[in-house]
């Protein structure tokens, strides 16, 4: 009895390891998605570097060219959020387009690394040099 006891000692010691290291590793894993308005209010929980998702539209006008990529904002209506994309923007990617921006803050501006175009079940597939459809 003493050593079944011992193994099951160690079987549940094992499990707490294995279960702590698990729910650790998804906790530094997790990126968040959330809204400007969100992504303002909570600004002190995600410092400069820490990632998330921003999601919104892309406000009309905003959208300009730069060096690094393209600058823009982003709104859920309530709020706007200043954002720099690093990098290509998949073809559907434009003015007044919801999308959902892979990054984390640099200062007041939300440094993405990636966008995701949200779009209907009506795609239509873009003209050659044309990115609006």
């Amino acid at each position: 009895m003493t050593g079944r006891r011992l193994f099951l000692a160690f079987a549940a010691l094992g499990i707490a390891t294995a279960g702590f290291f698990v729910a650790r590793s998804l906790n530094d894993n997790l990126v968040y998605y959330l809204f400007p308005n969100e992504a303002l209010a909570d600004r002190s929980s995600f410092p400069d570097g820490t990632p998330f998702r921003l999601a919104g539209t892309v406000v009309d006008g905003s959208l300009e060219t730069v060096v690094e990529g393209y600058r823009f904002e982003v709104t859920d209506g309530s709020a706007t959020v200043n954002v720099l994309l690093v990098g290509t923007p998949p073809p559907l990617f434009g003015e007044d387009v919801r999308v959902l921006l892979p990054g984390s803050w640099d200062g007041a501006v939300f440094r993405a690394t990636d966008a995701v175009v949200q779009h209907d079940e009506n795609y239509v597939t873009p003209t050659e040099g044309n990115f609006e459809g």
